[in-house]
């Protein structure tokens, strides 16, 4: 997953000298007027401003080098292969030059002297701040002292990450196999960091340690060409010879089967036998040594919001309350007597469940062909990257989301990917793939993602990285768009629809319910039995999701609600004037920008449009 831009702490202020400046250069033929000594007086100032705004864009360039330095695997996934025999550190005191380095250059920023900056750069000063104080405050709250869980550890991040490694020629190969040794190394280092979470109480709970044992195995299984970190030599490019292909066969194998397999059985063996006994018994953060810290900095972090937990849990209660009353309606209307009758009936009914694998990933590619078609009725910048659709391995299966999407490269040689979970299809509904489909490929997280990362005059810490409510919040959002433009046809996938926003409304009362109301893990099981459709799997899996990720489930809700707020506001204050193809393609054009950004950006853009607005309002 790319970083997540911070939340703001501050606001910058335009400094009188700015004023000074725009007023001067809106002063015209009064110019000729002044003295040589007043007219070389405003050339200076203009000519400093520049000069630091210079500085100020070298600063960013720095910083982003820096990171790519400390984080090589990242360098290569957004398709940087400078680095590409390179890992992070992923020890203890690789942490700490991490942090080292963003103390360092946190102090270099802050004291950049923004007076006259135009507004686009006092926007990239203040995200810039915003980030590398977010990842200070992650290191300080110690949320790096607990390394694995069965969701998003540092075991699977290997396993994904290697699907973004280029595999363009016979160096890029031979850069694998650096890599590739180096895997043991990684994996003892997180074990290191593991045993330090443990000796000061900063443990996952133990029966989801005790899922990861599986995961390590299922791993170190699979031998040889069915490896997962063998799926390069599935397909060769054409660049790469048949001798130096039968060469790399044999390295590589060597190395998964030799090194990189037994490694994974350590590591399986250490969870089992030592990490996973020590593991906490409650479900919720609220828990850990400093538990009420922990879970308000990831509130912030993945919303962008100064709600409380407790706000935040009346707001769910308020959206589940909602759309079970509009799926009520739906379900009246196809003759069932009320909403637990038709999710019950729904869920017996094998005509409402996948009868294949393949059919499950068939009809997201259809669904994702015909909303492509019909994207230029909402937007006016259009993606230029393409999107495949595979099945998720096997051995995620049991853990893994509905679906997910990774990010292809900027410059489109590796398309983004969708992959699907499609075990126990039978148990799978076929109401909801529409909306995911939507909400994963287009007009959602591909089509977003593959804007951003075109957009020419904004830097890299902002194309490439970006606010997960923003992200998340799009995604849903985006889910109601094939609504707008006559799709959902069917009413069981409308439903499917309002099932899929029911499940984000849920996660704000079930996220808060166990990280601030401490509810176990049977109580959130039973309201997700009580208040969705979901299948059994599906439900098991998301409850141990939000007990293993914190705060991460929040974001879809929360910045759905935003951009739908400003949307409202728009068309109110725009009304004629509105054009949802403008208004979308505003909401994109400055990047994954953290909520209260975005609300300044539409704001300045509603004001640029509105009768008699002035056009140097706009956002930049």
């Amino acid at each position: 997953m790319s970083p997540i831009a911070p939340r703001p702490r501050s606001r910058l202020r335009h400094s009188a000298l700015a004023f000074t400046v725009l007023a001067l250069l809106a002063g015209g033929v009064a110019h000729a007027a002044e003295t040589a000594p007043a007219a070389a007086s405003r050339t200076a100032a203009v000519d400093d401003v520049a000069a630091r705004t210079r500085a100020f864009n070298a600063l960013i360039d720095e910083h982003w080098e820096g990171m790519l330095r400390l984080l090589p695997e990242q360098a290569s996934f957004f398709g940087d292969y400078r680095y590409n025999t390179q890992w992070s550190d992923f020890s203890l005191a690789g942490a700490e030059r991490r942090q080292a380095f963003g103390r360092d250059m946190l102090q270099r920023v802050r004291a950049v002297d923004t007076r006259g900056f135009a507004e686009a750069d006092l926007l990239n000063h203040r995200l810039l701040v915003r980030w590398i104080e977010n990842d200070l405050q992650s290191y300080a709250i110690k949320s790096h002292l607990m390394p694995l869980d069965q969701f998003n550890g540092s075991h699977l991040f290997l396993t994904i990450i290697v699907k973004a490694f280029p595999f363009n020629d016979t160096r890029q190969y031979d850069d694998y196999l650096v890599r590739l040794r180096a895997i043991p190394r990684i994996l003892d280092q997180v074990t290191e960091v593991a045993r330090q979470g443990a000796r000061e109480g900063l443990m996952p709970p133990r029966y989801l340690l005790e899922k990861i044992v599986g995961q390590c195995n299922g791993i170190a299984d699979a031998a040889g060409e069915n490896s997962v970190f063998a799926a390069s030599l599935n397909k060769f490019p054409a660049s790469v010879p048949q001798a130096e292909r039968e060469r790399l066969r044999k390295q590589i194998l060597e190395v998964v089967d030799g090194e990189v397999r037994p490694a994974y059985r350590r590591l399986a063996e250490f969870v089992a036998k030592e990490y996973a006994p020590q593991g906490r018994s409650e479900y919720g953060v609220w828990s850990l040594p400093n538990g009420d810290a922990y879970y308000r900095y990831q509130i912030e972090q993945f919303t962008g919001s100064s709600l409380s937990a407790e706000q935040i849990h009346a707001l769910g209660l308020s959206e589940v309350e909602r759309i079970e009353r509009e799926q009520t309606r739906i379900v009246r209307e196809l003759g069932y007597a009320d909403l637990k009758t038709a999710r019950e009936r729904m869920g017996r009914d094998p005509a409402r469940h996948a009868q294949s694998r393949e059919q499950i990933l068939e009809l997201y590619r259809g669904y994702l062909a015909k909303m492509e078609q019909r994207l230029p009725e909402l937007f006016g910048t259009l993606p230029q990257t393409r999107v495949q659709v595979q099945a998720v391995e096997a051995w995620r299966e049991k853990e893994a989301s509905a679906a997910q999407y990774m990010p292809g490269t900027p410059d489109g040689a590796r398309p983004g990917l969708i992959t699907v979970n499609t075990g126990e299809p039978e148990q799978r509904l076929l109401g909801t793939i529409e909306a995911i489909a939507y909400h994963e490929g287009v007009p959602g997280h591909h089509l977003q993602s593959s804007i951003t990362r075109a957009l020419p005059a904004l830097p890299k810490f902002r194309t490439l990285t970006g606010q997960l409510a923003f992200i998340e919040g799009w995604g849903l959002y985006s889910e109601d768009l094939g609504k707008e433009i006559g799709f959902y046809q069917d009413p069981y996938s409308d439903f499917g629809r309002l099932s899929q926003e029911l499940v984000r409304a849920n996660r704000l009362v079930l996220d808060t319910g166990i990280h601030h109301k401490r509810w176990n893990r049977e109580q959130v099981v039973q309201w997700m039995r009580d208040h969705s459709d979901m299948e059994e799997p599906n439900i098991q899996a998301e409850t141990d999701r939000y007990i293993a990720w914190p705060g991460q489930a929040l974001a879809y809700k929360m910045g759905q609600l935003k951009i739908r707020e400003l949307r409202a506001r728009s068309e109110r204050e725009l009304g004629e004037r509105f054009d949802i193809r403008a208004f979308h393609d505003q909401v994109l054009g400055g990047g994954a920008l953290p909520l209260d950004e975005l609300d300044a950006r539409i704001g300045r853009w509603i004001a640029a449009n509105r009768p008699h607005g002035n056009a140097h309002d706009a956002a930049k």
